[in-house]
């Protein structure tokens, strides 16, 4: 016989949409079968009852038989020994139908009872196994919701393990019933064939047994065949009790696993995330704006597939589009006082979804896998490594040098010739082309936030005049804007800052991108806080959005090198050269991200550092102010062409986004 379809005992605890979907097609077939068996039921029930009809009841009986192969079963696969069994038999039947007059006795027990039972004991039992897999089903969803909505307060412990023991008693006996509701349907798949063929196989021996003569007209061609069928049976009955016996023991397999199976976030501390996924499923809690202020949390399955996000409701045939994730941004986000929320952004900066997982292994992976997929690894021709070699040269990129030789090597190449009257640097002739320890000194620290939060700086000034904490005023602020011939504004947000050693080559500028985007994807560092850079003819000053106060500011004169990212052209870098009192000189690299393209700011600074220039020379300032167009207000208005193309307008003291 033909291997037969059934549910897998494993992906009952997962419970995922795809095993929904499957099992709906069971329940689809279970209910075929029951409306098929209550027919042939009333049909043998007809040829039991109807002695003086026999003729009649024979005949409906045949073509019963035949609608056998109509029923269009959604598991048929398998069945067509069963068909083309049951339509000889539909044959015999035509044949034996002058024959039959009393068969009362024999027909109800050989042909009417075994039917019965099929129909009490096995439909009626997946029908009970049913509803009680359904009452779990929906005791589960609610002890999922409840845990959902814990907060994050460390008082409330007693009540997470209350709540999180809830979860896993419901999960529990979802996955008991879930067990015992996949074997019935698995079963039924055998006992179909069986309970079929086997009233059959007692009605067509009945009928010879009881008429000599039909017995002389029939049994030498249908000795064989009834034996085949018997035989037919026998094996099916063997394929059931070895699936039982193994269903029983996998069952029993399934069900001694490990507590934490059930309970959400069982290892909190140290669990085993793996950073090199390019593909994730699993349930997330979508957020969902319901009006002005009031939103819910929905539990949906999602996955990923190629670069898209995907998200199944249950009793969803497929998926559907949520989000494309092709250069897409996540980080981690504060939601509600709900833990282990995060949030994707898209490429322009538009805020997408928020999601909550429901563990921290969940919560970690599915940023993880979300950014190896923004980067497009899946589109290599081997992912896999592709991912493992980024989080490998990541990991790289913020590891230290210890050896001491390696150390000497590094400083004997970056030695420098200078020469004294006419302030040329010359490398020397062992030194070559500078490689990144030459740029960036090995175990360099990073420092990820630059400015303090716009609340917290709040809170340090009450009751007073804001005090800069850079030492800065705003009213000096305020007078340089007005006097600067260039005020052009973007959105930023930082990244991160490192010491250099160099700021001959913006090769300095790629490699501190590259170490601080490494640094960040190791360490997990998601947030990033938002600031519009101002870029003038004098500074670049750094302004909270909220309270318009300047948290950093970089006099121009000291920028000496800045530069876009060569492929991610939002990413922006400059070197500041400091010299203190003492003499010591000191170089250190900013990265930030922009909303708009890094060369439109690249092209502010190189045109604020120009005006520097030419303010020391009339002509030269005049011959400036002629070349590039100039507002109302006598200032110049930058990346005009730009400007119309995108929308916006770049006047002096007005935030320029693209």
């Amino acid at each position: 016989m033909p291997a037969v379809d059934k549910l897998l005992l494993e992906e009952a605890l997962q419970d995922s949409p795809q095993t929904r979907s499957l099992l709906s097609v069971f329940e689809e077939d279970a209910g075929t079968l029951t409306e098929y068996t209550n027919q042939l039921l009333q049909a043998m029930q007809r040829v039991y009852g109807a002695q003086n009809e026999m003729c009649l009841a024979t005949q409906q009986l045949s073509k019963q038989l035949l609608a056998y192969e109509k029923q269009h079963f959604a598991l048929g696969k398998g069945d067509e020994e069963v068909i083309s069994t049951l339509h000889y038999f539909s044959k015999v039947v035509d044949e034996l139908n002058i024959l039959h007059s009393e068969l009362a006795k024999q027909l109800a027990d050989t042909m009417v009872l075994p039917i019965i039972q099929f129909r009490e004991k096995d439909l009626t039992e997946v029908s009970t196994l049913k509803d009680l897999f359904g009452l779990a089903s929906n005791e589960h969803d609610v002890s999922m919701a409840k845990y959902s909505r814990l907060p994050k307060r460390k008082e409330n412990e007693k009540l997470k393990a209350e709540v999180a023991k809830e979860v896993a008693n419901a999960r529990r006996k979802q996955h008991l019933s879930s067990l015992q509701y996949y074997c019935a349907l698995n079963a039924l798949q055998y006992r179909k064939r069986v309970a079929m063929m086997e009233p059959m196989l007692g009605y067509t021996r009945g009928q010879i047994s009881f008429f000599k003569k039909g017995a002389e007209m029939f049994s030498k061609r249908m000795d064989s065949f009834l034996s085949s069928v018997s035989d037919m049976v026998q094996s099916i009955q063997g394929e059931l009790d070895a699936e039982a016996e193994k269903m029983r023991i996998s069952q029993q397999d399934l069900i001694a696993v490990n507590e934490s199976v059930y309970t959400p976030d069982s290892d909190v501390i140290s669990p085993a995330i793996n950073r090199n996924l390019i593909q994730k499923a699993g349930y997330l809690n979508l957020r969902n704006k319901t009006g002005l202020v009031t939103t819910t949390w929905e539990r949906l399955y999602f996955f990923t597939q190629g670069g898209n996000l995907m998200c199944q409701p249950r009793g969803a045939v497929a998926g559907g589009l949520i989000q494309d994730l092709d250069n897409c941004s996540v980080m981690a986000v504060d939601c509600e006082d709900r833990r282990y929320c995060f949030q994707i952004t898209t490429p322009t900066g538009k805020v997408g979804i928020t999601l909550q997982a429901e563990s921290k292994k969940e919560y970690e992976e599915w940023i993880c896998a979300i950014n190896n997929i923004s980067r497009q690894i899946y589109l290599t021709d081997n992912p896999e490594a592709a991912a493992i070699k980024l989080n490998q040269t990541a990991l790289q990129a913020v590891t230290p040098i210890t050896s001491l030789g390696k150390k000497h090597e590094v400083q004997h190449l970056s030695q420098t010739v200078k020469n004294m009257e006419n302030d040329e640097v010359i490398p020397s002739g062992s030194a070559g082309i500078q490689d990144s320890t030459q740029l960036i000194a090995p175990g360099t620290p990073i420092q990820f936030d630059i400015v303090l939060p716009a609340m917290e700086f709040l809170d340090q000034n009450r009751g007073g005049r804001h005090a800069n904490p850079f030492g800065e005023s705003e009213d000096s602020s305020k007078d340089e804007e007005e006097d600067s011939l260039l005020q052009q504004m973007f959105v930023v947000r930082f990244l991160g800052s490192m010491a250099v050693q160099s700021d001959e080559t913006c090769e300095v500028i790629y490699e501190a991108m590259r170490q601080v985007l490494a640094a960040r994807a190791i360490h997990n560092i998601f947030r990033m806080t938002e600031s519009h850079l101002m870029v003038t003819s004098k500074n670049l000053r750094l302004i909270d959005p909220q309270t318009q106060v300047t948290r950093a500011s970089f006099e121009l004169t000291t920028v000496t090198q800045f530069a876009a990212h060569q492929e991610n052209g939002r990413l922006i870098g400059f070197v500041i050269h400091l010299s203190d009192t003492l003499g010591e000189e000191s170089m250190s690299a900013y990265v930030f991200e922009s909303n708009t393209e890094g060369e439109k700011i690249c092209y502010a600074i190189s045109l604020g550092k120009e005006i520097i220039e030419a303010q020391r020379d009339p002509e030269a300032l005049a011959q400036l102010m002629k070349s590039v167009p100039l507002t109302n207000d006598g200032k110049f208005m930058l990346l005009h062409d730009l400007s119309e193309e995108d929308g916006t307008m770049h006047e002096g003291g007005e935030e320029s986004e693209a």
